[in-house]
């Protein structure tokens, strides 16, 4: 005779792994579990001291702003700077000489902004290429992006494909995007990407585009072109204006939208690819998305201020400091930071030798070097 169950405890089973929860429930379980089972340096700190954070570098970004505008040979107040913006946003202003405004809104605001987003859109390039490589070595220069980009806007200047900025960034795409690719096949396997491989793939692959670059600016024999353009691909902002800006701001507004809808995704990348996947990522499409994402910032970059070294190497470092490894506080902070070391460093490199100019990616390799061997050192130390 059978025996009937008492009301004793439920019986557990498992879980039938053939069973699928509601669209997007099962990762955002995972990810939440990610969360909480991240070490100390993912998980969010106090959020209180995020924000005064924040606060404090946005700041210190509209005041660099406001600053680096008034610094040349002009001598510009503050208060021009703040009454042209104001004139032109409708707005009460006092009366400013058109020889200044001039100045102001035509020359140096532009490029002044144009420094702004390349850095700040570069050092998140760099945070969130270290992050799905899982090498902290990563950068858009390192790994031959930048320098594919370069080849395209180069190819687009020389051979009579126009220089407007929708061509220049047509063509520094192209070329982020074929180098890249090139990298992926030689250090991937099925659509894995090995630390070390992927570096040492970069750098054959930058070799190659800057051979390519220079045999495409030889093979033009024009010494004029070939001075600016080999100034343009040692870093500059002397070209950006308020078109290159139209072009850029949106690319640059979408992409960052883009990563930050995925902070908690690039958290549970700090697992490792394997770790990640049990936990409900799509590792490989995740991966690839984010990687076209940012080489398209990095070629409507590149296509605005040539190829700017260090800047995704540095600053994602010296922002892990002040944030630990949560994407979701990385970064906004990186991107400010980022944008208001490239404002400074262009200021200096267009005024330390005036009346001539540096180009801006010679000094953040000056200042990029000894902050990389810093940083190596202190990994060297922390073991």
């Amino acid at each position: 005779m059978a025996r009937r169950a008492g009301p004793g405890p439920a019986r557990r089973t498992a879980p039938d792994p053939t069973r699928r929860a509601a669209p997007g429930s099962a990762d955002r379980a995972a990810l939440g579990s990610a969360d909480r089972a991240a070490p100390a340096g993912v998980r969010a700190a106090n959020p209180l001291g995020l924000v005064v954070l924040l606060v404090a570098l946005l700041a210190g970004l509209v005041v660099s702003i406001g600053v680096a505008v008034t610094v040349g040979p002009a001598d510009i107040p503050v208060s021009t700077v703040w009454s042209v913006v104001a004139d032109r946003l409708g707005l009460p202003h006092a009366e400013v000489p058109l020889l200044r405004e001039h100045i102001v809104w035509r020359l140096r605001l532009p490029r002044v902004l144009g420094a702004a987003a390349v850095g700040g859109g570069l050092a998140a390039v760099g945070a969130v290429m270290q992050t799905v490589t899982r090498n902290p070595l990563a950068d858009p220069y390192l790994l031959g992006v930048s320098s594919g980009a370069s080849l395209g806007a180069v190819a687009v200047l020389v051979l009579g494909f126009g220089g407007g900025v929708a061509a220049l960034t047509g063509g520094a795409f192209a070329g982020a995007l074929a180098a890249f690719a090139v990298v992926a096949a030689v250090a991937g396997r099925r659509a894995a990407l090995a630390p070390t491989r992927v570096v040492l793939a970069g750098v054959a692959v930058a070799q190659l585009c800057g051979a390519a670059t220079s045999f495409v600016i030889i093979w033009v024999a024009d010494p004029h072109a070939t001075q600016s353009i080999t100034f343009w691909l040692s870093g500059s902002l002397a070209r950006v204006d308020w078109t290159a800006l139209a072009w850029a701001a949106p690319v640059l507004a979408a992409v960052l939208a883009l990563v930050a809808a995925y902070a908690r995704t690039l958290n549970a990348f700090a697992f490792g690819e394997d770790a990640a996947a049990t936990l409900g990522v799509p590792v490989t499409r995740v991966r690839w998305l984010l990687l076209v994402a940012t080489a398209l910032l990095t070629a409507a970059l590149v296509a605005v201020s040539g190829a700017v070294g260090f800047v995704g190497l540095i600053l994602p470092h010296a922002a892990r400091f002040l944030t630990g490894a949560d994407h979701r506080r990385l970064l906004p902070v990186v991107v400010l930071a980022g944008a208001i070391f490239l404002v400074w460093v262009d200021t200096a490199a267009r005024t330390l030798f005036a009346p001539r100019e540096l180009p801006v990616g010679v000094l953040t390799a000056l200042l990029g070097v000894p902050a990389f061997v810093v940083l190596l050192h202190r990994r060297k130390v922390r073991g």
